[in-house]
């Protein structure tokens, strides 16, 4: 089975939210399918920082990147989450 590699970018609900506590609850929310590879912290503006996500998952994921954004928008902390690409590996 083909895997596929997902970039996410997960903006935080406030400034105040730790990154590192948000990056390890969306890590253990994750799919037992799904794994998170990498991240970074990409400043946005005034000290808010969104962060980038690399998560790997099927191929053959039956709504494409619909379940891993419902999940990620359930993570407490995260406002809003963004698809930025989606690459076969």
């Amino acid at each position: 089975m083909a895997r596929v590699v997902v970039a996410v970018r997960v903006f935080p609900s406030g400034v105040e939210i730790d990154r590192n506590e948000l990056l390890e609850k969306i890590r253990s929310s994750l799919p037992t399918n799904y794994m998170l590879v990498g991240s970074s912290e990409i400043p946005i503006a005034f000290g808010y920082n969104a962060l980038r996500i690399l998560v790997t998952m099927p191929e053959e994921t039956e709504g494409g990147t619909d379940e891993l954004e419902s999940v990620l928008r359930g993570v407490e902390g995260v406002d809003e989450v963004e698809v930025e690409f989606v690459h076969r590996i």
